[in-house]
């Protein structure tokens, strides 16, 4: 009886640990449905195969992509290759929440869109945006640095900014809804899965165009327009 007892008490002492060296999933707090965002990040795996690999390096591409609510709130952050950039995931973060941040029924702003603003300024160009209008808009809002660790951040708001391509606003009923931000491979490639994955999911319902808009080579920044990361391989989506 002893005996039996004490295998008892041993085995509620190692379920007990087990229990207690278990994460505890959470509520995360993101206010866009679970269907949404799984709906959104299973669309990465079929975008990263396209037969043009977006324009990028690699092909498939290896991409983080990170989903956020219109609070910030992180609702997602996967990767489509085992050997994704690391310093990626937190990029990818960064500009799903830059995405969200600028946007709103009105304009939606693509990260892409943001590049020229925030080059120092320039008066070679006549245009309507001049570069410079938002220059230090990078160090407005930066990534909290608590979740630069992999597996962490859901459910907070990492914040950061991103003004190269790869992050969208998602749009549903014509209201910013969040951001989706994607990051592995050349800006311009970024911003082409991103934008791909947006509109397989039926999220770019946006009250203005955010496609990316590239500079001639040579061409000084201005308006919305992004430079070339690959001549002769760079796509519009």
């Amino acid at each position: 009886m002893r005996n039996h007892l004490t295998a008892v008490a041993f085995g509620l002492v190692i379920s007990t640990g087990l229990v207690m060296s278990t994460p505890v999933m959470a509520d995360p707090g993101c206010n866009i449905p679970s269907h949404v965002v799984q709906n959104v990040q299973a669309k990465l795996a079929i975008v990263v195969n396209q037969a043009d690999a977006n324009g990028g390096l690699f092909k498939p591409n290896r991409m983080w992509s990170a989903i956020v609510d219109r609070q910030g709130v992180l609702c997602s952050v996967i990767s489509s290759d085992p050997d994704a950039w690391p310093g990626s995931r937190s990029i990818a973060i960064a500009k799903a929440s830059t995405a969200n941040d600028f946007s709103n029924n009105k304009t939606a702003l693509s990260t892409a869109n943001l590049y020229s603003f925030t080059q120092p300024a320039n008066t070679q160009v006549s245009t309507t945006f001049p570069a410079g209008s938002l220059y230090g808009l990078n160090n407005s809002n930066p990534f909290n640095p608590e979740f630069q660790a992999q597996g962490t951040g859901i459910g907070r708001v990492p914040g950061g900014i991103i003004t190269f391509g790869g992050g969208v606003p998602l749009y549903s009923g014509g209201q910013v809804i969040g951001g989706l931000g994607v990051s592995g491979d050349t800006a311009c490639a970024d911003h082409a899965i991103a934008f791909r994955m947006r509109r397989l999911a039926a999220l770019d319902g946006t009250p203005s165009a955010d496609n990316i808009v590239y500079l001639a080579p040579g061409e000084l920044p201005h308006d919305v327009a992004h430079p070339h990361c690959l001549l002769g391989k760079d796509i519009t989506p």
